[in-house]
């Protein structure tokens, strides 16, 4: 008989198609998440002109699909760690998908608001359920960096939202860029078919040969026999999953991620759903003021990945916090008059270490909390941050109601990137290890932390 250790397998396998096939998919699913969360801000423009509504009240509006993320985390990173993280996934994709199609289809304010509310339950589900698959999958050396690519698919989605609304809504209306939101749910077979289920629940679940088989697909080298015992330690205590993100010194650093999420998910929908509003009003057309989204999108995507390649190579709290301190210059000197030219790299920076930012969060937080707790941890950053996310539109919202100049609307959406910085970096890595956490630490909370800071 014997004994396969499975985090070591994963951490040192070549990378190859079966991880190809999880970023794919992982990738794809965060694409058409990150455009049904972002189509809120491409169509609020006109939203605002048809309905007739103030900036107040699209604010609002704006936040329902921000409450149903912050439940949808809270509820389903969880449940993912008693169901699998497939199960999950699927749950999400048909309440993301479904949802923002119908929206397309609302006729008030209080329809279109339901419908976004219980999108936003999907969209803040299947987040932490994509990174926590990625990241058990994905081997050590390139763990950071594979998180961060495959949620820079939320980018692409935005862009994807601005690319399309710029066509979409002056020749079909405002409408059409919601029908677009029924494609995942028809691949959701496919997805079901190829998505590969969580190693780590098929063990506990005594679901050995499948969990074989996965092994031997992630790394062709490895021969299983029938009379394998596979070793997985993920760091459970036998506690319940929310006071384990408290234990054995982890409490000071979880609450200062739910600050850091807070913070920086107020400044991405703050900038998300009110600048091409704001740069309307500065005297930009529609199709040019959606392009400001599209250029905020696109510099995330470097962000992220970027800073992934960062953080496989460099202390990843270093990294957070230089993004976030760059973010709130930038985000300040886009109220400062400036070429059309100089705003676009403005905007881009902004992207990268704003959206950049939370991505490379989403990857610190994975790899901080040991297996057994990680979707609890992941979802719960994620779910306490939702409510930064809920005030970015209201905030927005009431910064344009008391018709403030331009540069105070954006150094109010800045602040917040400070505050980020300085949680971020009193974020510690107790010396408090479980022995079998210990023993797989670069697995189950590989952060940089046990370099002296």
């Amino acid at each position: 008989m014997a004994v396969i250790d499975v985090h070591k397998l994963v951490d040192e396998a070549k990378f190859g198609k079966f991880h190809w096939n999880v970023l794919f998919w992982c990738a794809l699913i965060i694409i058409f998440d990150g455009y049904d969360l972002v189509i809120y801000g491409v169509v609020l423009p006109v939203l605002m002109k048809d309905w007739g509504l103030d900036p107040l009240q699209a604010g609002a509006l704006g936040s329902y699909a921000l409450f149903g993320m912050m439940f949808g985390a809270l509820t389903f990173g969880p449940l993912s760690d008693r169901l699998g993280r497939k199960k999950v996934i699927a749950i999400c994709i048909v309440l993301f998908s479904l949802f923002t199609f119908l929206n397309g289809f609302a006729a008030n304010v209080t329809q279109f608001g339901i419908c976004r509310f219980i999108a936003g339950l999907g969209i803040g589900g299947v987040m932490p359920n994509a990174v926590a698959l990625m990241t058990e999958y994905a081997p050590k050396s390139l763990r950071s960096t594979l998180v961060a690519i495959m949620f820079s698919g939320y980018s692409v989605g935005g862009m994807m939202s601005a690319g399309l609304g710029m066509y979409l809504i002056p020749q079909f209306g405002w409408s059409a860029v919601f029908y677009v939101a029924i494609i995942p749910l028809v691949l959701l077979p496919v997805i079901l078919w190829a998505l590969p289920e969580s190693v780590g629940f098929l063990l506990r679940a005594g679901r050995d040969a499948e969990a074989a088989d996965k092994l031997t697909r992630l790394e062709p080298a490895f021969t299983p026999r029938a009379d394998d015992r596979y070793t997985f330690p993920t760091g459970a205590t036998g506690q319940a999953a929310l006071p384990a993100l408290f234990a054995q010194g982890r409490g000071l650093s979880t609450i200062m991620f739910w600050i850091a999420f807070f913070m920086c998910l107020l400044m991405v929908y703050a900038l998300g759903s009110w600048l091409p509003k704001l740069m309307n009003n500065a005297g930009y057309g529609l199709g040019s003021s959606l392009s400001f989204l599209l250029v905020l999108n696109f510099g995330a995507i470097f962000g992220a990945v970027g800073g992934g390649l960062l953080a496989d190579r460099m202390n990843l709290k270093r990294v957070l916090v230089t993004f976030f301190i760059i973010a709130a210059i930038s985000i300040s000197l886009l109220g400062v008059k400036s070429p059309t030219g100089i705003l676009y790299v403005l905007v881009a920076v902004a992207g990268a270490t704003t959206i950049g930012t939370q991505i490379l969060l989403y990857a610190y937080v994975a790899q901080f909390y040991p297996m057994a707790i990680r979707s609890t941890g992941i979802g719960w950053a994620s779910g306490v941050g939702r409510s930064g996310a809920i005030l970015g539109p209201m905030l927005g919202g009431t910064l344009l109601a008391m018709h403030l100049p331009l540069p105070q609307n954006f150094m109010a959406f800045a602040i917040p990137g400070v505050v980020a910085a300085a949680a971020m970096s009193l974020v510690v890595r107790s010396a408090q290890h479980m022995p079998e956490e210990e023993k797989n630490l670069a697995f189950a909370a590989e952060t940089g932390m046990m370099e002296p800071d």
